[in-house]
């Protein structure tokens, strides 16, 4: 297919034809043959119909960007449509089956998890113009689909330790967590029309009575505005470059246990306690195991599917319009 009828089915899709002038009517035409399966706009546009309305919902887009994007989205969806047809026709040659019971099973699922009730989806696919023998004839697509790929990809991958630690040894930048510091915290407000005095004050006297041995948790739980006050002021753990600059600087040499003098800044005074430290450090791979090997399985897993992709295009009629 020309980059020219790309870019004209995209933008009509996304509603951009009449206001970008001069776009031709659209007609159901043939955009790719798979073996003896012809694809028609149609089915084009309904399948990355859902991609291009979460594209027209996105804010701050311009014309040029949104068409772009319209484009690749309507070549990738293309992509998807072929690389699934070609998997429903490896699964008829074959000589697959799947009993009709199972293949009803897996659509009254796919309609109570989508729709909750048959009333509702009957209701949603008269909006679309679908039959309900079109929608189970999708949903059973996917249920081959995804069956074949689970025969011909997930099953043969398989992620060693050896690969999880070789991983983790070659992307330790991914498993690094910055210095964290735990932190209570004694937030006094000033109150518009109230005396910032007497705010200064009380601070200064909630630090003598730390000083003389009361507990931080308790005084924050009686005097801060903060929303932790329940928690007796407690932060959690928190990095500490995300700490405003105030804090930050306060904080930097205090040791667990130790105490900042108030902070001033223009609507509140504060007194933070430290209550744990942690360095920067990496996360320590019984940790991370299972991240990585996720990772790994998404990778294995896609690059298989290419393969097979690639191995079925290879045996087969694809041609594009």
């Amino acid at each position: 297919m020309d980059m020219k009828r790309l870019l004209i089915v995209a933008a009509m899709l996304a509603g951009l034809g009449p206001r970008a002038g001069a776009a031709p009517e659209l007609v159901n035409g043939i955009v790719a043959i798979v073996g003896e399966t012809v694809i028609t706009e149609k089915e084009a546009r309904q399948f990355i119909e859902p991609a291009i309305v979460a594209l027209e919902r996105q804010p701050g887009l311009t014309r040029q960007s949104y068409n772009e994007r319209a484009m690749e989205i309507y070549k990738d969806g293309l992509n998807q449509l072929i690389e699934r047809q070609l998997t429903l026709n490896d699964f008829k040659s074959a000589g697959y089956s799947f009993p009709e019971s199972i293949i009803e099973d897996f659509v009254q699922e796919r309609i109570r998890e989508r729709y909750g009730d048959r009333v509702k989806l009957i209701k949603t696919l008269e909006a679309q113009n679908m039959t309900y023998d079109q929608f189970r004839t999708d949903i059973r697509d996917q249920f081959i689909v995804e069956q074949m790929n689970l025969k011909n990809v997930s099953s043969a991958v398989v992620i060693s330790p050896f690969k999880i630690a070789t991983y983790y040894a070659e992307h330790p930048e991914d498993f690094k967590l910055p210095d964290q510091v735990r932190l209570r915290m004694i937030e006094l407000r000033k109150r518009d029309g109230g005396d910032p005095e007497a705010v200064r004050r009380l601070a200064r006297e909630l630090v003598a009575k730390l000083a003389a041995g009361t507990k931080f948790a308790e005084m924050a739980s009686v005097y801060s505005d903060g929303s932790q006050k329940r928690e007796g002021g407690d932060l959690g753990w928190v990095n500490r470059s995300v700490l405003r600059k105030e804090f930050a600087d306060a904080t930097a040499s205090l040791k667990p246990g130790q105490r900042t003098g108030v902070i001033e800044v223009p609507d509140a005074c504060f007194i933070l306690q430290v209550e744990e430290v942690k360095s920067a450090q990496l996360r320590p791979l019984t940790e991370v195991r299972d991240e990585i090997e996720k990772t790994l399985l998404n990778q294995e897993r896609a690059r298989l599917q290419k393969k097979y992709v690639e191995r079925l295009k290879k045996k087969s009629f694809v041609r594009f319009f």
